[in-house]
């Protein structure tokens, strides 16, 4: 079944989410858009920069994280599900140097496994799913590369 994307609104609302957390608001995360499946955030460089004036790996790392856990979240909320949703797992990879506006997208490692995900949520109140996402260059090449596990546990 092909997932279904996300309205003006749900991003609207996520952005409001990400925006209440201080540490997001002040990495300067935005919800870029919502597109094939993908979640795609954006931060500024200047609010994320290291020594070496480019992207500093620990943002790298949150927004990569931040994606996965949105596209949980917009899932979640498009099931009309009430869930808390936390990072299990993840693995990162940097591969370049960021120099440029950061720029993340997430989407499920198997696409597939979204509608059991959300099965298992609803059945045993707890269910996993893996992620994807990739830090892309305007020029299109991998900056970064992320793999996670995400547990949702129902509300209430």
């Amino acid at each position: 079944m092909p997932l279904p994307a996300p309205s003006a609104d749900d991003l609207r609302h996520l952005q409001a989410y990400l925006s209440a957390m201080p540490p997001v608001a002040a990495m300067g995360i935005r919800v870029e858009r919502y597109e094939d499946g993908a979640l795609f955030l954006q931060a500024p460089l200047a609010a994320n920069v290291n020594d070496k004036d480019n992207a500093f790996g620990g943002s790298l790392a949150s927004l990569l994280t931040l994606a996965g856990w949105g596209w949980v979240s917009l899932q979640l909320r498009l099931a009309g599900l009430a869930a808390d949703v936390y990072v299990a797992d993840s693995q990162l990879r940097y591969l370049k140097p960021v120099y440029e506006t950061l720029r993340a997208d997430a989407a499920p490692a198997l696409v597939e496994e979204r509608d059991a995900f959300l099965a298992t949520l609803r059945q045993r109140g707890k269910a996993r799913l893996g992620m994807a996402g990739q830090v892309r260059l305007a020029s299109g090449e991998v900056a970064a590369t992320f793999a996670g596990r995400f547990v949702a546990i129902a509300k209430g």
